[in-house]
């Protein structure tokens, strides 16, 4: 029968006939599968090319070979190459792990997001993971998916790597960022987990802090330096370790997790950036769900718990993109000062002594001019600077004390539980 007789059967849609010309495409696997990848030009729908995936399949891996050489010749589009190469089963493991390890960053995604969805467990595998993170630039961040899925079954593995002093020292640098993708610093053996701590201790002094940026949509909270220990109680954080303000800004941007709690059912778990002292401050920046909640009244109780445990605390809350600007100001549990854009009223409470009341501004005619008598600074860019730090301020000149502490929002949970590494 001819490939043009059974290419018909193929999108028929009848099951016995697609069934039948699977079995008989597979036969003349040699000529049959560069006439399929020849006929998906032009093909941009994952159903148009669900057809030809099952003979690919069926075929297994020389047909997986053939589709990676069609998409080295750009005969088969990034996008039809990414869902053909998910195509495969067991028997293309260790072709997944060879891609895996390629040093183009968009065929070692594709290796390990099909190790992930095999669940495979092999040295190729994890000799992929070890190459990715040897490079000494970012992994495919499927390769952090990976390390933590096979982590129980890599970790003694990885840790003898480490230790392997036949094993180049490129090699034992890719183990020990393998292990911290998948496990973080409680994946360590005490030795590295030591080290590790000495190079923190040993760059904080020289670092120059850089803090998150508030574009389009930013939250934080800023606590005198004399009295921030009760940050972490009135925060209920856990767990705090010393850390750089570049790891703990990318950790407090990081994805939440999710964990067993006590009860044994999940509950979603972040982590919590506390800053070194900056300028007489130490800022708070952490997921907003987890640590404020609603997004009123939780700023409201959050920025009063906290200002009861430390005396004072500010809270700014920015959204471009939604018109949302907001600053507080609560002192021993307490708001005095608030201002929110677009509320009614805007201000409450009365105006600090550094605002530029708006009645006082130049050009305000009361004849025809209205404002409220406590109407006074807007935007919380403007008023953080007053009233402790600018984020987007800091930097060189930036009078810095003290170290940053990196905690979680729950206990038992442990720094461990959060994938991927940390740029120290």
């Amino acid at each position: 029968m001819k490939i043009e007789s059974l290419l018909e059967d193929l999108k028929s849609g009848d099951a016995a006939r697609v069934e039948a010309a699977v079995e008989r495409l597979a036969e003349q696997a040699g000529s049959v599968v560069p006439t399929l990848l020849r006929g998906l030009a032009g093909v941009q729908r994952t159903a148009d090319l669900q057809p030809v995936m099952r003979v690919l399949t069926h075929i297994g891996p020389p047909a997986f070979d053939a589709v990676l050489a069609a998409w080295g010749r750009k005969e088969v589009t990034d996008w039809q190459a990414g869902r053909l190469l998910g195509a495969f089963d067991e028997r293309c493991a260790d072709r997944y792990a060879a891609l895996a390890a390629d040093p183009d960053y968009g065929r070692s995604t594709n290796g390990f997001q099909n190790l992930v969805r095999l669940g495979t467990d092999s040295e190729a595998g994890l000799r992929a993971l070890v190459e990715s993170h040897a490079r000494g630039r970012l992994a495919p961040y499927p390769a952090s998916d990976y390390a933590r899925l096979l982590h129980e079954s890599f970790r003694p593995r990885l840790r003898s790597l480490r230790r392997n002093r036949a094993a180049s020292p490129r090699t034992r640098r890719g183990a020990m960022a393998a292990l911290l993708a998948g496990g973080g610093p409680d994946a360590l053996d005490d030795r590295d987990r030591a080290a590790i701590e000495r190079l923190i201790r040993v760059t904080i002094p020289h670092e120059t802090p850089r803090l998150p940026s508030s574009t389009l949509s930013g939250w934080w909270m800023a606590v005198p330096g004399v009295s921030y220990e009760g940050v972490f109680e009135a925060l209920d954080l856990h767990d705090r370790r010393p850390v750089t303000v570049a790891a703990g800004v990318h950790a407090a941007e990081s994805r939440e997790i999710r964990a067993p709690g006590p009860d044994g059912a999940d509950r979603t778990v972040g982590r919590a950036f506390v800053t070194p002292e900056l300028d007489g401050w130490r800022l708070v920046f952490g997921p907003f769900d987890l640590l404020v909640g609603d997004p009123w009244d939780g700023m409201i109780e959050t920025v009063e718990r906290v200002s009861d445990h430390c005396g004072q605390a500010q809270f700014f809350f920015l959204d471009d993109a939604g018109g949302s600007d907001v600053w507080i100001v609560a002192e021993n549990g307490r708001v005095i000062r608030q201002y929110a854009a677009e509320s009614d009223p805007e201000w409450e409470g009365d105006p600090l002594p550094w605002e530029t009341l708006a009645v006082d501004e130049p050009g305000f005619d009361p004849a025809y001019d209205e404002a409220p008598p406590n109407a006074g600074t807007t935007g919380a860019r403007s008023a953080c600077a007053y009233l402790s730090v600018d984020p987007g301020e800091v930097g060189p000149d930036t009078d810095v004390r003290g170290h940053g502490w990196l905690a979680v929002t729950a206990p038992g949970v442990g720094h461990g539980a959060f994938p991927g590494t940390l740029r120290i």
